[in-house]
């Protein structure tokens, strides 16, 4: 069975019983309408998958080697995107190769914690790399907030953006400190000296291990899905992306603009929806979309791919205003020099296949 029929099948199989299943496949030219109801879906929620489709592409084209550009949609030429699956974006991916699967770095699943919430709590990689210029090896065995705090107030005093821009970190100012990396370094080692990542490993369900996260001074229901999420890459916990899902501000923006009507969904159950509903949309749009080597679209990814098109549409469709109200996209699209070498969480099973398909194109 190919992977589009697999993806087709999927799709099949997880569609709620409230939703009627597409009719067979029609010439690409005679798109039907999406046969949803009782939701309601504006113009947008087509250009939903047909940017998931495309971004995914744009994906694999430069996986593959080719030479730019590497779409002919305007859009995705000038504004920059982040990749239909969120395991594959720049900092994710430095994320799980460079900071949690390390050979050269402890194993023992709380200090695998440490470096990962360390990493994410900056989210920028030029910051882990100051730390481990001025450190070498990292690890809770040798941490001293001292040290660290001296690194970063450094960088600080000359200029260096230590943050990432991606979303907005609390200040934790509960904690006592007058800088706000000095609140997240106290944070950190709260949850260290809580044994956080044993009660993490020993939860139940990825909604339990949230809550243990969401318990903590300053961190909402965003940034706690975030954090289990980029855990839930290591070997700390083993939970399904399908499990559980919280819409952050930007997917809800991206949900309004999808849907006229959610019929009483609200929207985790509606991002739920999507990701069941992946494989007949695809099919009834013409749409061969290339997944990720067998992998659906996991709730995560389709909470992030509501965020981009929420972007997306202010300039495809201008007149959906959505919940922001936002009219402009910030970030431009240039091109890294830098190829990644694509490499992901090996419970997953897909390494051999990235590596193949990479491979294959040179």
């Amino acid at each position: 069975m190919s992977t589009k029929d697999s993806a087709r099948k999927r799709g099949r199989d997880l569609s709620p019983t409230l939703f009627p299943t597409a009719s067979e496949a029609v010439p690409h030219h005679e798109v039907p309408p999406a046969r949803i109801s009782p939701l309601k879906p504006s113009p947008v929620y087509d250009t939903y998958w047909r940017f998931a489709a495309e971004r995914q592409e744009v994906f694999f084209r430069r996986l593959e080697r080719r030479p730019p550009p590497w779409t002919d949609d305007p859009i995705l030429l000038e504004y920059k995107f982040t990749n239909a699956y969120r395991a594959s974006d720049r900092v994710s991916q430095y994320l799980i190769r460079r900071v949690i699967y390390r050979d050269d770095l402890p194993t023992h699943p709380a200090e695998v914690f440490f470096r990962t919430l360390l990493f994410k709590t900056f989210n920028r990689i030029g910051t882990w790399e100051l730390l481990e210029q001025a450190l070498g090896t990292i690890a809770y065995a040798d941490y001293s907030f001292e040290r660290y705090d001296e690194i970063l107030t450094w960088a600080m005093s000359r200029g260096l953006k230590i943050y990432s821009a991606a979303y907005i970190m609390p200040n934790a100012g509960s904690l006592g400190h007058d800088r706000k990396h000095r609140n997240h370094l106290k944070l950190l080692e709260r949850m260290m000296e809580d044994q956080l990542a044993a009660r993490l490993a020993a939860s139940s369900s990825m909604q339990r291990s949230f809550d243990l996260i969401r318990d903590y001074p300053s961190i909402g229901d965003f940034l706690a899905y975030q954090y289990v999420t980029d855990i839930n890459y290591s070997e700390v916990t083993d939970f399904t992306e399908m499990e559980f899902v919280i819409p952050g501000p930007g997917a809800v923006d991206g949900i309004r603009k999808c849907f006229d009507d959610t019929a009483g969904l609200n929207d985790a159950e509606v991002i739920k929806f999507m990701a069941d509903r992946q494989g007949i949309e695809f099919e009834r749009l013409g749409l061969d979309f290339r997944d990720l080597w067998g992998r659906p679209l996991q709730l995560i990814d389709c909470q992030n791919l509501f965020c981009e098109v929420g972007k997306y549409a202010r300039v495809s469709h201008p007149e959906s205003l959505g919940r922001s109200g936002r009219t402009r996209i910030k970030q431009r699209f240039r091109s890294s020099a830098e190829a990644i070498e694509y490499w992901y969480p090996p419970k997953w099973g897909l390494n051999s296949h990235s590596v193949h398909s990479a491979r294959s194109s040179i």
